[in-house]
């Protein structure tokens, strides 16, 4: 197969939401429709007892949260799907951020009974920032949620993109029935399956049809009314600016239930776009360009326990990638080649000898790698779009216990390359500071440290505002602000200064002071040569 053939055939997304929309359980219901699971399990464990595939960290057993993005590859209708479900926790998104520069579009699920929340904005946003295709999945039709239109009207309003519904819920909550198809001109009618797939479709072509009223009854008429007012209010689905990240498709069903999925997934693999483009430092690089490029977006560390391995996520953007071929590290000018690469089925890794524009495959890392590496066939140019944000929560590393010295540093170090966390060293003496976006984190590093890594640590919090990057080409008043203000400098992992402000008026008076010292709020200036 040519590669042209093989990007055509490869669909690359993200399902993100706010925590608790249900996007785990859509996650495991698009597998089962893959048939890469034949049951599904669920995040909330009542009697269902298999847990959610892609939740496959202890904690997030426990939590019945997901707490890492997890990548799952399925085919289904001869397309090959390449899925990352990531946190909803706000306290994450920074891994999430980071998973969007890797997918192509994104599905983005909403609470029906809660409708657009606070960390769906947000999401929103750094989708708008990239032009980033959405289809929208409005989720637990089977509870009693909110009126269909109201919602429509929050999504535009709130996320400021227009929509078209593809389908239409028939009654809500008690009286829902089903769904009807606005393209098939079908009614698919609820059954309630939470691990199995269902097929009962009713092809209707003329809503006035009396067949309508014997499988709904009296939510026909009702179903008539709302079907007209769509037609009549909002436009005709246009894929191109669905494409161009101006419209969304908006579907309705109950991912618990199994239901309203396979229309969207259907109408997904027709419309959704194949790989695309990639920014670099050197222009776009198309995904049919002969020669491999990629990029990693995230590293995990200990992904099997008994072997304390990490894993390096790699975007496939270009060419093709070949096992035991040597590729080109831009960050590290050197040439390295892979054994076992793998591809995913969130814990569950198969060997591949071979990856196209799309694939997100897992490389073995040995410390090699850091989160925006580029890896090239002997190209120098690296992706753009990567950042680390600021964190807004500093604690202290505490050891508890000093004969696991080691087993703490190496878990530490391990686990803030991961980019969920930012490690900071004090220049004087060796202590050690966490930055996070989020309470949530500590915990995590606290319980993965000690069921990990056999090390015990408690965090100490500290008074900091803001952690800076900062950059001058006026050397004199470096030397005298590193000088002055050394008990608040620190190195970050990479070796860059960091000046940890205690403060939004002493971060302004330092400005004042010190005009022509940069204060870089994202790592994305790291790339500049002169910080290496």
């Amino acid at each position: 197969m040519s590669l042209q053939e093989e990007i055509s055939k490869r669909k690359t997304f993200a399902i993100i939401s706010h925590p608790d929309a249900g996007k785990t359980t859509l996650t495991e219901k698009f597998l089962l429709f893959g048939g890469a699971i034949q049951t599904a399990g669920a995040v909330k464990n009542n009697k269902i007892k298999k847990t959610a595939t892609s939740d496959f960290m202890e904690i997030e057993k426990q939590r019945g949260i997901s707490v890492a993005t997890s990548v799952m590859g399925f085919e289904y209708k001869n397309k090959l799907i390449n899925l990352l479900d990531t946190p909803g926790h706000k306290d994450f998104a920074e891994d999430t951020y980071r998973t969007l520069t890797a997918v192509d579009s994104v599905i983005l699920v909403i609470d029906c009974v809660k409708g657009v929340e606070t960390q769906t904005e947000k999401l929103m946003e750094v989708c708008r920032m990239r032009d980033t295709p959405v289809i929208v999945f409005i989720n637990k039709l089977d509870l009693e949620g909110r009126d269909p239109f109201e919602l429509l009207d929050e999504l535009e309003e709130k996320l400021q993109i227009k929509v078209r519904p593809m389908s239409w819920p028939i009654g809500i909550g008690v009286t829902f029935k089903g769904v009807y198809n606005l393209e098939q001109k079908n009614v698919n009618l609820f059954q309630s399956s939470k691990t199995k797939v269902t097929k009962d479709v009713v092809s209707i072509n003329d809503l006035n049809d009396s067949k309508l009223d014997e499988l709904v009854g009296k939510e026909a008429n009702q179903l008539r009314e709302d079907v007209e007012l769509v037609e009549g209010v909002y436009d005709e689905f246009d894929r191109e600016a669905y494409l161009n990240g101006e419209v969304a498709p908006v579907f309705f069903g109950s991912a618990v239930n199994n239901f309203g999925i396979r229309e969207m997934l259907d109408e997904f693999i027709e419309i959704a776009p194949t790989p695309k483009a990639r920014e670099t430092n050197e222009g776009e690089i198309d995904p049919e360009r002969k020669k491999f490029s990629g990029f990693v977006f995230k590293i995990h560390a200990n992904l099997d326990p008994n072997h304390r391995d990490r894993i390096a996520f790699l975007r496939v953007c270009s060419g093709k990638f070949e096992r035991n071929k040597f590729f080109h590290h831009v960050r590290l000018d050197k040439n390295l080649r892979f054994n076992n690469p793998t591809s995913f089925m969130a814990k569950e890794k198969s060997l591949i000898d071979e990856a196209f524009p799309g694939d997100v495959i897992g490389l073995y890392d040995t410390g090699n790698f850091k989160i925006g590496d580029t890896l090239t066939e002997g190209d120098n140019f690296t992706f753009k779009g990567i950042p680390s944000f600021s964190p807004e929560i500093f604690k202290e590393v505490i050891n508890n216990n000093p004969m696991k010295a080691k087993q703490l540093e190496k878990g530490i170090n391990q686990l803030t390359e991961e980019g969920v966390a930012q490690l900071f060293t004090a220049r004087m003496g060796n202590k050690k500071y966490i930055g996070t976006v989020g309470e949530l984190q500590f915990e995590v590093i606290q319980y993965r440290l000690e069921h990990e890594y056999g090390a015990s640590a408690n965090f100490q919090p500290l008074n900091f505002y803001k952690a800076c990057w900062f950059t001058s080409d006026n050397k004199e008043m470096m030397e005298e602000f590193i000088r002055l203000k050394s008990n608040y400098i620190v190195h970050d992992k990479d070796k860059n200064l960091v000046f940890l402000a205690q403060t939004a008026g002493i971060l302004q008076i330092t400005k004042d002071n010190y005009p022509d010292i940069e204060f870089h709020f994202t790592s994305e200036f790291k790339g500049k040569k002169e910080l290496a």
